[in-house]
């Protein structure tokens, strides 16, 4: 079971990493809720509605796979 699941994992990054220039224009890592602190040369960034929204987003697949 363990090395099912690391390859199932392994495979949906292999597939968000080729998709992921069609998902940023979706708008993820912009969302209300991203903290953005920007102070001279230092950049902070936090995407935590985005990550809520991925785990979500994630754990309702894995859910179906189980299924």
């Amino acid at each position: 079971m363990t090395g099912r699941t690391l390859v199932i994992a392994g495979a949906l990054l292999v597939v968000v990493g080729l998709a992921w220039p069609w998902l940023s224009r979706l708008g993820l890592g912009r969302l209300p809720g991203d903290i953005v602190i920007r102070r001279g040369n230092f950049v902070f960034y936090f995407p935590i509605t985005t990550s809520i929204v991925v785990s979500l987003t994630l754990a309702a697949i894995f859910w179906l796979f189980r299924k």
